[in-house]
């Protein structure tokens, strides 16, 4: 089914009385695609005549339980036998996001995904990340591993000089109290980067 026809279907259910074709174009038209029009800001949404409180529930609803249906799919699981249902969650929960967040998915020693915080909110192309902060985290979940999720609204998922930095920052901050960081991904719309995978830890 074209993304329109998806888009079409939400629409009507949301307001039956007009035909929303020529919105569900110009939605794809101003965002992009199916995924970027319903992870748009509600406000955005609403800088389109013709999109009404009924539009925007319906369209953040469907955002809301595709990442709940992914969310699902790995939670309480052992995350590194499962690594692509991993980066599905990964990727709809931030791949999207117009700032940068810090997502930190914290495991237990059988490396089963024990809580999945988001850690920090930044700019489009900044997020404070405190070391010290994820270490006392984790150790207040009892966590023995860690692994880093953030997202490049940029679209480029290529790890910055800072991200590397950052990233041996909190490896050996961990590694004193015998935490582990199996590893940091950069999600964007056109992928991710595993720094694990990049030689980079």
């Amino acid at each position: 089914m074209p993304d329109y026809e998806m888009l079409e279907m939400l629409l009507f259910g949301a307001q039956s009385r007009r035909d929303v074709k020529p919105l569900a174009k110009e939605l794809l038209r101003r965002f992009g695609s199916f995924a970027e029009v319903i992870s748009a800001e509600p406000e955005q949404l609403r800088q389109l005549d013709g999109i009404g409180e009924g539009a925007v529930t319906a369209l953040k609803s469907v955002q809301a339980a595709a990442q709940r249906l992914l969310r699902d799919g790995v939670m309480e699981r052992p995350v590194l036998s499962n690594w692509e249902s991993l980066m599905d969650y990964c990727r709809a929960s931030l791949a999207y996001e117009k700032t940068e967040r810090f997502q930190i998915l914290f495991l237990n020693r059988k490396n089963v995904l024990i809580a999945d915080e988001i850690q920090q909110k930044g700019t489009v192309d900044h997020t404070p990340v405190y070391p010290r902060e994820i270490v006392k985290r984790a150790l207040e979940l009892g966590a023995t591993a860690l692994i880093m999720v953030h997202n490049h609204p940029s679209g480029d998922p290529t790890p910055s000089e800072a991200d590397i930095a950052m990233t041996r920052e909190v490896r050996d901050a961990g590694e004193k109290l015998g935490i582990v960081l199996h590893d940091h991904v950069v999600v964007a719309k056109g992928g991710y980067q595993s720094f694990k995978t990049l030689g980079l830890l």
